[in-house]
């Protein structure tokens, strides 16, 4: 059996080694633990997974903000998300050139604001090309005249309609540009430690090869992160799917002819009083007046009705569906 407690004199013994050097203390190696570095200063709110889902809805932005702007200003345009990070909105801010033109909007009543930041080298060949021009950019940067405002205001309302039909799967907006200022850090909409989601994307217009950013505060999108996965992703996906499949479905159906009977009444006639009717005879109905009429479609009882006119026309007008105790009685 092994010896575990050493005596008084092993003890004197290793410490006296300790001391002269002739044994070298070793330590134990710590026992790893489940745990990972965190910085407060930069909390991560965003998941991987939320990252990615931003990630593909914006690639279809960016596809069609390009398609839109090419329409609108009939030159070749090409925008391409390059990047989405999360990082405070401090660093969003001071990361920006001055000047530069930043728009806040209001993406919906109930979720909050939003930032849309569009470079000089982006804003200046637009407005040329939007004036008449070839769209240059101007050999100094310089602040944007109030015409300039206005019409970059019209502009970005267009640039962030199109937000609408990217998140249409995820949630309703309705971007309303609030406010527009050319000195980002004159802009304190959130508090410089509020995490952001910041999505980058590369601009060409005619060559001119520019930036804009969307900046979503984790406080706008919080009621909203539960839907901002694969997994509800897809799910809207089919959902939209099917309820495609069923509209186009319908809108043929649509188009189908039904054969409509409406039934007046009913009586039985022996062949001697049928072989005996003449011109001007009365032939009494087993269904009392004001009693609602049989409708068959396809042959079918559905529906029951009360006749009447339309017009020069006479119709029935339907009163509701005939019970199923109803339909078993007159069969």
């Amino acid at each position: 059996m092994a010896k575990d407690i050493l005596s008084q004199s092993e003890i004197d013994s290793l410490i006296s080694a300790l001391s002269s050097g002739s044994v070298k203390a070793v330590a134990k190696e710590e026992e790893k633990k489940d745990h990972s570095s965190y910085d407060f200063r930069r909390p991560s709110k965003f998941s991987k997974e939320q990252i990615r889902t931003l990630q593909v809805i914006h690639d279809n932005y960016a596809r069609m903000l390009g398609n839109f702007l090419a329409a609108y200003l009939r030159v070749p345009v090409q925008i391409q998300l390059v990047s989405v990070s999360q990082v405070t909105y401090e660093e969003f801010i001071f990361s920006l050139p001055i000047p530069t033109l930043v728009t806040v909007f209001n993406m919906h009543p109930e979720l909050g604001s939003a930032m849309l930041e569009t470079n000089p080298s982006f804003v200046f060949p637009l407005i040329d090309l939007v004036f008449g021009g070839v769209g240059e950019i101007p050999k100094d940067t310089r602040e944007l005249t109030d015409i300039e405002l206005t019409v970059m205001r019209q502009i970005n309302d267009k640039l962030l309609n199109n937000l609408r039909y990217v998140w249409e799967d995820i949630t309703s907006l309705t971007p309303r540009v609030e406010n527009m200022e050319t000195n980002p850090q004159f802009n304190q909409m959130f508090a410089s430690t509020e995490t952001v989601a910041l999505l980058t994307f590369t601009t060409q217009i005619k060559g001119n090869q520019g930036m804009l950013n969307l900046c979503f505060p984790f406080i706008t999108l919080e009621k909203i992160m539960p839907k901002l996965t694969s997994q509800f992703w897809f799910k809207q996906t089919h959902q939209d799917l099917t309820r495609l499949h069923e509209q186009r479905l319908l809108k043929q159906l649509e188009q189908v002819e039904v054969d409509v009977n409406v039934i007046l009444g009913k009586t039985t006639v022996t062949l001697d009083d049928f072989l005996s009717f003449s011109k001007g005879d009365i032939i009494p109905l087993q269904r009392m007046e004001g009693e609602d009429l049989d409708i068959l479609v396809e042959g079918e009882l559905l529906f029951k009705a009360q006749p009447g006119a339309f017009g020069q026309n006479v119709a029935v007008q339907i009163k509701g569906w005939h019970l199923e105790e109803e339909v078993e009685e007159s069969a």
